[in-house]
């Protein structure tokens, strides 16, 4: 499948997408989201092969400098009519978000407004040492609307989120992983190969555990701990008898490398 806004390719069980418009700092402009939409949910969904996925931009510029203001300049959507399409955004970012095999971002430059909003979407971010971070929306007169105001928060916390959002500071990398945004700041030359090297530990685990276990996270984030003890424990129940639990204990038994089939 060919796209206008990306270039996807699967190296040893992990799709790679990257966004592909370096000359509009990979903003999520023209075909973006459609082609999104295409390369997680037709491609690395259906490709039993995927075990993982790399979100990351083309160049060193830019991750995603979120909206393309150019192409929205010129005119100013009907709020019900910016609702509808508002409503879509949300879908794909919830799917990106709650995708079935793990996402991790390598954000390899600025990562601003939708692109910032995209990233938080991903299991693990990784980021290169020249990235920078923010939500500088308020600046231009609208508020992050694509997940920001309810992501952010829960990543790094209500009063840091709001200070980012209400200011629209930039901060870089360091700073980024004071507050938890991040998991790790690796040097530029080296961010895709260490991005690689977890997603190929990622993609030799066992699936439905990987698949389970990112679940289990994600829904206990979202309610009580009783909820969530109850789904981990569905989770467990549904993995107790697949051909990966066996193997697992069989290989660990016979101190080999263990094969892991996802069923």
């Amino acid at each position: 499948m060919q796209f206008e806004t990306l270039l996807y390719e699967v190296v040893d069980g992990v799709a790679i997408i990257r966004l592909n418009r370096p000359d509009r700092m990979n903003t999520l402009g023209g075909t973006m989201k459609p082609d999104l939409a295409r390369a997680f949910f037709e491609l690395a969904r259906d490709d039993t092969s995927v075990r993982c996925v790399v979100l990351t931009g083309t160049g060193d510029r830019a991750f995603c400098a979120g909206a393309d203001i150019k192409e929205r300049a010129g005119g100013t959507a009907h709020p019900a009519d910016y609702y509808v399409t508002q409503q879509r955004t949300h879908e794909l970012f919830r799917g990106i978000e709650e995708f079935e095999k793990p996402v991790i971002a390598a954000i390899n430059g600025v990562a601003l407004g939708g692109g910032l909003e995209l990233a938080l979407c991903a299991d693990i971010r990784l980021a290169a040492r020249s990235a920078r971070f923010g939500l500088p929306e308020i600046k231009l007169g609208v508020i992050p609307a694509a997940g920001g105001t309810q992501r952010l928060p829960r990543v790094v916390g209500p009063a840091i989120a709001k200070e980012l959002i209400f200011t629209s500071e930039l901060i870089n990398a360091d700073a980024a992983k004071d507050i938890r945004l991040v998991n790790r700041v690796i040097d530029d030359d080296k961010l895709m190969d260490a991005a690689l090297t977890m997603a190929r530990r990622i993609a030799a685990q066992p699936p439905l555990a990987v698949r389970f276990a990112k679940r289990s996270v994600n829904l206990g984030m979202q309610g009580s701990v009783d909820m969530g003890l109850q789904f981990e424990c569905y989770g467990a129940a549904m993995v107790m008898d697949s051909e990966d639990r066996k193997e697992g204990m069989r290989a660990f038994v016979e101190k080999r490398e263990p094969r892991f089939v996802g069923r």
